[in-house]
This record gives structure tokens, C-alpha cells and sequence, in this order.
């Protein structure tokens, strides 16, 4: 037998077993119409990520399903890969380039895409090795690029074939801009925060006279592009100035004094400046009244020309304070208050969006979404916790059309030309003959465009398709559900008639102890490499999952990772113990089952339970309460009772029984290792392979996951034991009260007629029994304590044990301290004052603690007498 190192060490094993199981291509899967797929697909990380606690949970997850299914014999395929990520690889790339002095439109866009692949290639591949770490199974001969040959061709055929429906058109709307970006974003992309921000009230003269409004505004900059000032058609105090005009300040121009049902007449003075340009509402109106729009900013939120000359080239939050400055030298600054309200942020670009006229590409949903919403309400697709579907379907029944251009080069570029001479439009896969007759559209798709279609063009030709699509299970954030997995169901419907995925389990959000949201800026994110490094990759995913109910969010700190390495340490510990015996005592198989008593047939009941109740929580996609089922049986079960039981008959039995009982022993050790291997697949691999040795090419992960044997479920053995656990327990418990040292034996006497020869062996071992007395008709002795468990009397004398004199003194000083406490609160009940005045609840507190120290009264009393 090889040499059991005595500590288990993380380092030495984990990339051991995952170089094996890559050699020997075990997470590989290829069409095969004899096994029933399983398959998942990953919610493709950006090329940009590193590694966060929310992978960590997200892909851990995943892994325990996939192993799972395949130990159970699916052809289980989990297909990895990457997002090309338009927004923020053209982010990084531009600032690389920056560093380096070259400015991307000097360059062109051919140059510049060549960056982006050659940044893609150098960085792009981080977080799937960082993944790799944690062992995860994918099946990486099939990793795949939302911009690679075959993805990036599907993506084109989608839209010409939406394009071709009449469900992708191109309009001038109003869109959230983003001036980081410099590009559109969809609705789901704008991140809306509180701010603690300022309401202005500002003097509008009215043309030809001495009379003004004041308007009130979050945003004075924008009065630059004012057209209008709107009042309500019922408001008695503007109805006089409807049809008149203002002399716009700073800017000189005269705009008209409207009536509009919109204007809330509560908020700020009752009257509003209009900017069709730069609010949504604003445009709406404005095209109820056919207003005029200026547009006053750039691409980049500076202002531009269509602004006094003083003003251009200003950042919008510079040229707030220039405005705002102006105002009040020229007696036109009312007042500022203090104001809350919720700011759009963009999500990638970290600053405050723009409402912002622009052409764009849109795709119409109404029709596409119905469908999807009604594959989810008829629970076709299932999400797990529940409760998503109701926020789905609130999202699905108020949806927009989606704006699906963006103003970037790294991406899918639209495939749509213009003609240089004629007016024409031309949409298809490939560019016109003629080409150089023709310019393509400038823009690229929104990268849930593309990721869209995730769930079945990763398997490239139609027999894939067909063997693995449906996917079986999406395991994803909650925080994508309308950007990605909405979409994929929209998709999947629409393109393939069917639905991406049965299941999807949407995960917890990963905070930090003082319950904040873990995130690069807080700087409170641990990074994962490190924690592997200290606790190891099983550790991790232990705890991770351990500290993860469905639904609730996860409290996270590296030093809880402690909770996942005792874990280990507990599952080695039990191997070495069991498998260092083997040295002694011979193995013989054809004993599993022979010499077997009420303890093997517990751990046997308990065992076929467990996997029971294992299987069935993974099916529910209880993936926390499984991890506690598991933990109960290795922990409590196996390693601290039935060890110790079999303890006895190794070190004391028969030659044949310590074989009959080691073998046993070791077998379901190995069965436990099994289940317990999808969620600490690197541990249960080293101590599968120490068991005996295995051929090449075996591996606990593709090894048969147990099957429970509801025979074998025993209720009257769990009955039993439950009965010895109860009594070795109490004995323990006088030990520990008693501060008993473990060197010294105790006498103990049972009073009872159930307890059997096989039982008293037990007790006597684990509870450190010198002589056990059985009998119906004991009395108790002198100076002993008494307990009861079911019909069993348990008398423990205490003399030569403890200081009787001083265990005396103890407990009179006891009883009268409570004697003192109980005084003074009965002092206070019958108190008229107290019981008249103090609340209900106060009240029966102090009752409660009166209640209760009258028992502890009691019950030290009964145990002083006991004594004497």
C-alpha cells in the first residue's frame, strides 16, 4: 500500500488529477445515440474578466451537476468559452493603444481589429485557465468565441433572417447614450442609482414685459437646448402666459409657453423647461407639439456648436457650473435646494447616460417575446427559485423594442450597405458583387446580439444540435435574466422552435461581511487564486456552496474557507485511519457480508438514506441543502460514530471479523467518496486512488455514482443506534459537566430492560465505561447523577470522580445566587407600578426568566440531594 502523508495537501494533488483527467479526455463528449445527453452550456465570462467569487459560485454549481450526471451515466457535455465583450475589450484596447500614443481613428478599423485579436489572444484566455483551478469539468476541446468563424456567420444569418421578417428596422429615436463609449445602450445596461444632487430654480423673462416663470431643473445645462416651457392646461396661475414667449436666457432665443397634460403641477414651481433633445419625456412632448430639437452636446457629452461660442467645448458638468454662474450674476438664480433622485449610469462605462437623439438599428419584440414569456408562465422553462418568473414576466409584458446598434468596431458589424449613388439598401450574409459601389453601416451589434444565441450554435453541425439541444440546465446571475436569458428563450423559439433549457438556476449575489456587494471599486472582493492557494480548490467550493441557500445572498470571507479544509481534513483523517489498518488486517471482498450487527446495518441504512435524499435534492437544484445532506453522513455519521464504533471489533474481534468489519468499512468509505466527489473532486480522486490501485484510465469521476437500495434503509437500526448514540451521549455530557478527565473510567448503571450484549460493548468503548451494570430492577446509588433516555435509567456515581465536598459548595453557592436573582424579580412583580405601566411583552419577559429560574432551582436542588 502506498504511503498515506498525514496532513492532506491541497498543492500536492490538484494539478496532478487535473492534468490526468484532461489527458485522459475525460470531460470530453461526442455524439453518442446509446447514452441520453446532459448538457450545459457556460454563461460566457468576458474576455476582459479575471476571476470573482461570483464565478467561483456560478461555476461550482455547474460542475457539481455535470459530474454528477456523468457518474450517473449521462453523456454529460458542459461547453465552455468566452465573450468577446464590445464595450469593454474596446475600452481596454483603446486605452492600451492611448498608453502607447496611438489614437484608434489615426489607425482606422481594419488596424485597429487586428489589436483587438491580438489583445484577445494575449488576455482573452486568463479567467478560462484562472477556471481551470477550480477544477471545473468543462469539455475544453470545445471551447468557443462569441466571434469565432462559425459563431460570428450564425450571428449574421440571424439578422438578415430577423431583417428579411420586417423585425429589424432602422429609426431616429431617443437612446441611452453613453459618452464613455461614445455609443447607444440597451435599457438593461442603465444602472440606476440614488444621488444626493441639487434642484435649481432658475428666472425665465417673458417676452415684452416685467413678468417671468421660474422653472425648476435638475439639469440647468440642458436650458442651452431649451424650446419650450410647458404648464399644466389646469393650472389657474400660467393659464394667462399660454401662447406667449420667453426671451431664453444666455442663449437669446425666443421659445413658446405651452399647455401640456404631462406637466405635474406639484413639481418644483408648477412649470418645466422642455429639451426635446436631452429627455425622453421632454421629446415625447415635443413631438405632441411639435417643438424644435437642438441637440447641444457631442458624441463625448461636451457641449458643441449649437451653443453660444462661450460655452462650447465644455464637459457637461462644466458647462452646468458655467450656466449656473451666469444665472446668478445676471439675477436670474432663484434658489437651490437639495435634492434626491435616481441617475442612469451606464453599467460599462461607469458615468451618468445621455438621452440621445441618434439613428439606430432596433429589433421589434412584441412578437418575438410572446412566445418566450409563454414557455416560462406554462413552466416549459423552469427557474430555480421561483420567484423569477413573476419578475420575468413583468419585464416580458412590458417590453421595448431593443436597440441593437452600437456605435463600436470591435463586434459583428452590421450586414447592411448603402449605395454610394442610389438610395438602396442591401441586407445579406455576404457584401454585393459590386462592393466598392457600396459602404456598410458603420455600427455593430449590441454583444447580447450574439450571445443570444449561445445555447445551440456552440454545437456547430445539425446532428450536435439535435443529440444536445434542448441544454438541460443554464446556471446564471440573476442580474442577466432580461440581457441574456430572456433572450435566449426569444431566440431558441424563434430560430430552433424549441426552448434553449429546462432548468435554469439562478444563483445567490456574493457579499462581504458588512453585507455589501463584492466589487472591484470596494476593493472588499478576496481574489480566489489566493484563496486556493491558502485553503485549496475543494475548500473553496465546500464553503462556497455551504454558505449558498437558493434565493438568499452569501456572506462571504476567505476565513470561512476553514469550514470547507476541516471538511477535508475530516474525509482524510477517516481514509488514513481506515487504509493504515490495512497494513495489519487483510482485506477479503467475499466478507462484506458477514459479521454484521446493528451498526453495520445503520451505517448501511444511513448510507442508502442519504444517497436517497442526495439524489433528490440535486434533482430539485437544492444544491445547498445537498451539500448539508452530504456533510451530516460524512461528518456526524460516519467519521464521528461509525468509526469509533468499528474502532472495537478492528482492535478487539476476531481475525475474520476485523476483515469482515475493515472491508466493510473501506467499501463504503469508497461509496462516500463518491458522492461526495462532484462537490471535492480533487480530494476524493487522491483517496479513490489510494484505496487499491487502479488501471490507467480509471478515475473516481467517471466511476458509477451510487444508487440508493431502499432495502437496505432500516428504520428499526437507525431506531437502535439512535437509542446507544443517545445514551453514550448523556454519559459523555456528566463528563464534560463534570470536568471529568478522559484517563479516568466511570462506573455506570442502566435501568432498563432493552439494552442488549451487542449495545453494552459499544457504550462501554465510547463512553469510557469501566463496569456497566444492566438491569430492570436497579436502585440508584449513593451520590450519583441520573438521566433519562426513552425507558433507560442511565445512574453515574460520582464519588472518587469529583470532589463531592466541593461539588456541594458549588452547587449551594449556585442555588443561591439564583435564590438572589429570583428575589429581585419577584420584588419587581408585585410591584403595582411595574405590572401597571411596563409593555406586555416586558412584562412576560421577566415572568419567563421567574419561570425559569424556578426549575434551575429545582432541578440543583434534586442533584444536591443526590449528592448527600
Amino acid at each position: 500500500m502506498q504511503e498515506i502523508p498525514k496532513a492532506y495537501n491541497p498543492s500536492d494533488v490538484e494539478d496532478k488529477w487535473y492534468k490526468y483527467w484532461i489527458d485522459k479526455k475525460f470531460f470530453h463528449s461526442e455524439v453518442d445515440k446509446s447514452k441520453k445527453p446532459y448538457s450545459i452550456v457556460i454563461p460566457p465570462p468576458n474576455i476582459t474578466g479575471m476571476l470573482t467569487m461570483g464565478h467561483i459560485l456560478n461555476n461550482t454549481i455547474q460542475d457539481i451537476l455535470i459530474r454528477t450526471k456523468r457518474m450517473q451515466g449521462y453523456n454529460a457535455c458542459w461547453v465552455p468559452g468566452t465573450d468577446h465583450a464590445s464595450i469593454a475589450t474596446e475600452t481596454k484596447v483603446t486605452n492600451y493603444l492611448k498608453e502607447q500614443g496611438i489614437d484608434k481613428h489615426d489607425i482606422g478599423r481594419e488596424e485597429f481589429l487586428k489589436h483587438c485579436y491580438v489583445w484577445k489572444e494575449k488576455y482573452g484566455g486568463i479567467i478560462i485557465s484562472q477556471l481551470k483551478k477550480l477544477g471545473v469539468s468543462c469539455d475544453w476541446e470545445r471551447e468557443r468565441f462569441t466571434m469565432d468563424e462559425h459563431f460570428y456567420k450564425k450571428v449574421i444569418e440571424s439578422f438578415v433572417t430577423l431583417y428579411n421578417e420586417k423585425k429589424i428596422y432602422r429609426g431616429y429615436r431617443m437612446v441611452n447614450w453613453c459618452p464613455a463609449s461614445k455609443s447607444a445602450i440597451s435599457d438593461e445596461e442603465v444602472i440606476y442609482r440614488s444621488m444626493n444632487g441639487k434642484l435649481y430654480y432658475l428666472k425665465y423673462p417673458i417676452t415684452g414685459g416685467n413678468d417671468f416663470l421660474i422653472v425648476a431643473t435638475t439639469r440647468p445645462e440642458t436650458m442651452l437646448g431649451d424650446t419650450a416651457v410647458a404648464v399644466n392646461p389646469e393650472d389657474e396661475r400660467y393659464k394667462k402666459f399660454v401662447g406667449k414667449t420667453i426671451d431664453l436666457p444666455i442663449v437669446g432665443r425666443k421659445i413658446p409657453i405651452i399647455a401640456d397634460d404631462y406637466v405635474d403641477k406639484e413639481f418644483g414651481t408648477g412649470a418645466v423647461k422642455i429639451t426635446p433633445a436631452h429627455d425622453i419625456n421632454d421629446y415625447e412632448m415635443g413631438k405632441r407639439q411639435n417643438l424644435e430639437v437642438i441637440n447641444i452636446f457631442n458624441e463625448d457629452a461636451s457641449t458643441n456648436d449649437n451653443v453660444p461660442e462661450e460655452f462650447r467645448n465644455l464637459d457637461r458638468f462644466d458647462a452646468k457650473e458655467k450656466v449656473v454662474t451666469r444665472f446668478k450674476e445676471l439675477g436670474l438664480l432663484v434658489k437651490i435646494e437639495d435634492y434626491q433622485n435616481k441617475v442612469g449610469y451606464s453599467e460599462r462605462g461607469g458615468v451618468p447616460i445621455e438621452p440621445y437623439l441618434s439613428e439606430q438599428w432596433f429589433m421589434k419584440m412584441e412578437e418575438l417575446s410572446a412566445p418566450a414569456l409563454k414557455a416560462v408562465e406554462d413552466g416549459d422553462v423552469k427557474f430555480h427559485p421561483e420567484h423569477w418568473t413573476k419578475t420575468y414576466a413583468h419585464w416580458m409584458s412590458n417590453i421595448k423594442d431593443w436597440c441593437i446598434s452600437r456605435q463600436l468596431w470591435w463586434g459583428h458589424r452590421i450586414p447592411v450597405w448603402y449605395h454610394k449613388t442610389t438610395k438602396e439598401v442591401y441586407c445579406g450574409v455576404t457584401a454585393p458583387k459590386d462592393a466598392e459601389n457600396w459602404i456598410q453601416d458603420k455600427d455593430v451589434l449590441d454583444t447580447w446580439a450574439s450571445s443570444w444565441l449561445w445555447a445551440y450554435e456552440v454545437f456547430e453541425t445539425k446532428e450536435e444540435q439535435d443529440y444536445y439541444y434542448p441544454t438541460n440546465t443554464l446556471v446564471t446571475a440573476p442580474d442577466i435574466i432580461f440581457f441574456w436569458v430572456a433572450r435566449m428563450i426569444i431566440a431558441g423559439l424563434h430560430f430552433k422552435k424549441d426552448i434553449p433549457f429546462n432548468d435554469v438556476y439562478f444563483t445567490s449575489i456574493i457579499r462581504d461581511m458588512q453585507g455589501r456587494k463584492m466589487s472591484k471599486s470596494l476593493g472588499n472582493s478576496p481574489d480566489p487564486l489566493d484563496v486556493i492557494a491558502e485553503y485549496g480548490a475543494d475548500a473553496l467550493r465546500f464553503t462556497i456552496i455551504y454558505l449558498a441557500p437558493l434565493g438568499q445572498d452569501v456572506l462571504f470571507s476567505s476565513e470561512k474557507c476553514e469550514i470547507g479544509r476541516n471538511f477535508a481534513n475530516k474525509i482524510w483523517n477517516a481514509g488514513r485511519f481506515l487504509l493504515m489498518n490495512t497494513e495489519k488486517i487483510k482485506l477479503d471482498k467475499s466478507l462484506l457480508d458477514k459479521h454484521i450487527d446493528f451498526a453495520d446495518q445503520w451505517i448501511l441504512s444511513r448510507f442508502n438514506q442519504t444517497v436517497l435524499d442526495l439524489t433528490t435534492a440535486l434533482d430539485k437544484f437544492e444544491i445547498n441543502n445537498a451539500i448539508k445532506i452530504i456533510y451530516t453522513f460524512v461528518w456526524n455519521d460516519f467519521c464521528d460514530w461509525f468509526v469509533e464504533l468499528a474502532k472495537n471489533r478492528i482492535y478487539t474481534g476476531e481475525e475474520e471479523v476485523k476483515s469482515a468489519v475493515l472491508t466493510r468499512a473501506i467499501s463504503i468509505f469508497e461509496n462516500l467518496l463518491k458522492i461526495v466527489h462532484p462537490f471535492m473532486p480533487f480530494i476524493t480522486e487522491e483517496i479513490w486512488n489510494l484505496i487499491e490501485e487502479r488501471k490507467d484510465g480509471e478515475s473516481i469521476s467517471t466511476s458509477a455514482f451510487p444508487v440508493a437500495d431502499k432495502a437496505l434503509i432500516n428504520p428499526a437500526a437507525e431506531k437502535e443506534m439512535l437509542f446507544v448514540q443517545d445514551i453514550i451521549t448523556a454519559i459523555r455530557n456528566v463528563r464534560g459537566e463534570k470536568n471529568i478527565p478522559p484517563s479516568k473510567l466511570m462506573n455506570v448503571f442502566l435501568k432498563s430492560s432493552s439494552v442488549t450484549e451487542n449495545q453494552i460493548a459499544y457504550i462501554k468503548k465510547l463512553g469510557k465505561v469501566d463496569n456497566l451494570t444492566v438491569g430492570e430492577g436497579l436502585a440508584k446509588p449513593n451520590a450519583s447523577v441520573s438521566m433519562l433516555v426513552k425507558d433507560c435509567e442511565i445512574y453515574i456515581p460520582l464519588e472518587g470522580l469529583i470532589d463531592l465536598d466541593a461539588e456541594k459548595a458549588r452547587l449551594q453557592k449556585e442555588i443561591a445566587r439564583y435564590q438572589g436573582s429570583l428575589a429581585g424579580i419577584e420584588k419587581k412583580l408585585s410591584n403595582p407600578k411595574f405590572v401597571d405601566n411596563a409593555p406586555a411583552e416586558i412584562i412576560e419577559k421577566e415572568r419567563a426568566k421567574q419561570r425559569d429560574w424556578e426549575g434551575n432551582i429545582v432541578k440543583l436542588k434534586e442533584i444536591l440531594e443526590s449528592l448527600s
